[in-house]
């Protein structure tokens, strides 16, 4: 059965250039009238597309003349369209002239580099403090206004201020739904997550873990975050080098080194201080690019009244899709629903987020920046999902895909920008400069959020080395700088294995979800312990991997809306098009197989919804188990040595707290007494703070 549409037309395609041409090629031996409704010779060969040779009978003759005579009509249909090339005209796909970037576009993106660099050099060498951890990784009670800016520049990526213009062209609206579950998230955060994390005075969100839990369940959570962002830093930056490097020029390699090269400098010089003051430059850097390009957009381009129209008359506007199916893309359900775990994770259990809003003086305050944090993130993304429809208006009658002109829709939005702002002097140094910025708050919020979290959950909690206060400075420093090199690595190895750029993107939303899983069975279940955690969290973490690499493997690409070509004001060679549409493989789907299962056709939005809600469940579960078992084992004690046996307090029987048995046969219950990680041999006590106790 063919999975898609697009597949049958190419097959129609080629059954009828078969036809056509079997037709020319025996037109000697054969002559036909080329009058109207002259039914070609029966006697043609159709081995190619039927399997049949000559057949007799009368019905099988006029079946081969009818579907003839339509392949011909096909082909004269086609030959009338074609306009011969005109010597004015210069081939789509092949431009006589490129456009690429200018001295002055080089110029300013070499200036914000330096400035970021300087400002690194700043707090590294000429301010005073930063020699312990705290100061280092958290920067010591900073202001207001800068973490602002530099949280809202942590969830913008460049692969996000690419990718959406790109969605909103050859997707359609629905996406935009996505800033609904942003606004949902922040009384979650505000009531549930930050007063926690506040009260407990953490430094890495995964101490909770390990004082809800034990060392075991933090030290898992900090791993998952480092394989988590070692691969998510190493795609933010190849993509959008990959996307520049192909609409501009720009060599990939370049822009890669010149990005690692200043996030690794300035981040692990200049710690949290640094980071924040780099990511409020940028931030302003990446929105006068926006402004500029939306601003120049609504004079060469049009005004939003003829944006939206345009739109409209075309089928981009859709808001509304309320199908149920869980396996269509993107629909009101999974766009707010998915999407409000997606948030929920980047905000609530993220390092690099959580640890910027406690580099703040007080709750309130962190409260008040997370806000504006999400109100500005708001803006970004409509700003950038306008431009979208704005870069549609201008290519409606002349897609820059279908003519060959780019070769992948992420290069949509910088080809736009170097091309129609070419005369415009340093417009593309600034939007190149934009794009560099993004990639720059990501990668340097990543290395100092993961020498934190080695730091203080895997070498003091996980290992324990002691780290004396003078000294966590330079083990940050020496953290954050062999992350950055590390991480630079994988660029190098994702980039010769193709599509493993989509596979990681969607491996960061599933693992995402997984540790959401776990803070939210800390605070939402009394019943979980310690191994409910553990294996639920590990069993979750397996099976949601193993769906997502199989949905990346048999996943069917996604057809794009229609698009013209009907007024380019350059010649497209139809006939590459038409060659590369058969050359293109038929994807045919096998009846039968797991991989038929729909689980493995559910829409990417889902995944960090699915991780999450499979953790608590799975971690309840296995909690409920193992405290029967435990509970059973008491009385079984009881029943053999009475219930005076000094081992078993009566207590047992009457509270509800999990029994945990010891090394040497004693029996505790958890109380919470005080906001420290308690680890002795009367196994670990739970001094966490849980929703009922606020």
């Amino acid at each position: 059965m063919f999975a898609t549409q697009d597949t049958i037309l190419k097959l129609l395609t080629l059954c009828a250039l078969a036809h056509s041409i079997t037709a020319l090629a025996l037109q000697e031996k054969s002559p036909v009238s080329h009058g109207s409704g002259a039914p070609l010779d029966p006697s043609h060969k159709y081995l190619i597309v039927r399997g049949e040779g000559s057949q007799q009978g009368s019905s099988a003759s006029q079946e081969h003349v009818e579907f003839d005579n339509a392949a011909t009509l096909l082909l004269r249909a086609f030959k009338n369209q074609q306009v011969p090339a005109s010597s004015e005209l210069e081939e789509c796909s092949a431009p006589s002239h490129k456009a690429t970037f200018s001295g002055y576009d080089y110029v300013i993106l070499l200036g914000m580099l330096v400035i970021s660099l300087g400002i690194g050099i700043f707090y590294g060498f000429f301010q005073k403090g930063g020699s312990s951890s705290n100061e280092f990784l958290l920067g010591s009670e900073m202001n207001i206004f800068p973490v602002t800016l530099s949280l809202t520049t942590s969830f913008i990526t460049a692969i996000e201020l690419l990718g959406n213009p790109s969605e909103m062209y050859f997707q359609g609206t629905q996406f935009v739904l996505i800033v609904i579950p942003m606004v949902l998230v922040i009384p979650v955060a505000v009531k549930i997550f930050y007063p926690i994390y506040f009260k407990m005075e953490l430094t890495s969100c995964y101490e909770y873990l390990g004082i809800r839990f034990g060392k075991e369940i933090r030290i898992l959570g900090a791993v998952l975050y480092v394989i988590q962002m070692c691969f998510y830093t190493a795609v933010a930056v190849l993509a959008p080098a990959i996307a520049l490097s192909k609409a501009t020029g720009l060599d990939t390699k370049i822009a890669v080194v010149l990005i690692y090269v200043v996030c690794v400098f300035y981040s692990s010089q200049g710690g949290m201080k640094a980071v924040v003051i780099a990511d409020s430059f940028q931030a302003a850097v990446l929105a006068v690019s926006l402004v500029l390009i939306v601003g120049l957009g609504c004079f060469y381009s049009g005004n939003p009244i003829e944006v939206f129209q345009t739109a409209a008359k075309h089928d981009r506007l859709e808001f509304l899709n309320t199908d149920p199916n869980p396996t269509t893309r993107h629909t009101v359900w999974s766009v707010v629903i998915g999407g409000f775990f997606y948030w929920t994770s980047l905000f609530c259990t993220n390092q690099a987020s959580v640890q910027k809003c406690m580099s703040l003086k007080s709750l309130k305050l962190a409260k008040i920046a997370l806000g504006f944090a999400i109100i500005g993130l708001i803006a970004v993304f409509l700003l950038n999902f306008y431009t979208g429809l704005m870069v549609f208006t201008h290519y409606a009658d002349c897609d820059p895909l279908t003519a060959g002109r780019i070769s992948a829709t992420d290069q949509l939005l910088p080809y736009y920008v170097i091309n129609t702002y070419e005369h415009i002097s340093s417009i593309a140094g600034i939007f190149v400069a934009g794009i560099f910025a993004a990639s720059l708050g990501t990668v340097a919020s990543a290395l100092n959020s993961l020498s934190a979290v080695t730091c203080e959950d895997l070498l003091v909690n996980g290992m324990n080395i002691k780290i004396s206060p003078d000294k966590g400075a330079t083990y940050a420093k020496w953290m954050s700088l062999g992350f950055g090199i590390a991480s630079f690595g994988l660029v190098f190895i994702v980039e010769h294995l193709g599509g493993v750029l989509q596979a990681t993107l969607t491996l960061n939303g599933l693992i995402g979800g997984v540790t959401l899983g776990l803070f939210v069975l800390g605070i939402a279940c009394k019943q979980a312990n310690t191994k409910g955690a553990f294996y639920g969290g590990l069993l979750s973490l397996v099976l949601v991997i193993f769906v997502g690499v199989v949905a990346q493997i048999v996943s069917v690409e996604q057809p794009l809306l229609p698009t013209s070509i009907d007024n380019c004001d350059c010649h497209v060679n139809m006939t590459n098009i038409i060659g590369d549409l058969l050359t293109e493989p038929v994807e045919i789907v096998e009846e039968g197989g797991f991989t038929t299962c729909p689980i493995f056709r559910l829409s990417y939005m889902w995944y960090s919804m699915i991780g999450c809600l499979l953790t608590v469940f799975l971690g309840w579960l296995i909690s409920l188990i193992i405290d029967f078992i435990q509970r059973r084992n008491v009385l079984k004690i009881t029943g053999n040595k009475g219930i005076d046996n000094p081992a078993v307090s009566e207590e047992v029987f009457k509270s509800d707290s999990q029994v945990q048995y010891t090394t040497n046969s004693t029996v505790t219950t958890t109380t919470a007494v005080d906001i420290k990680e308690t680890t002795s041999g009367e196994g670990h006590v739970n001094h966490a703070i849980r929703i009922d106790d606020e």
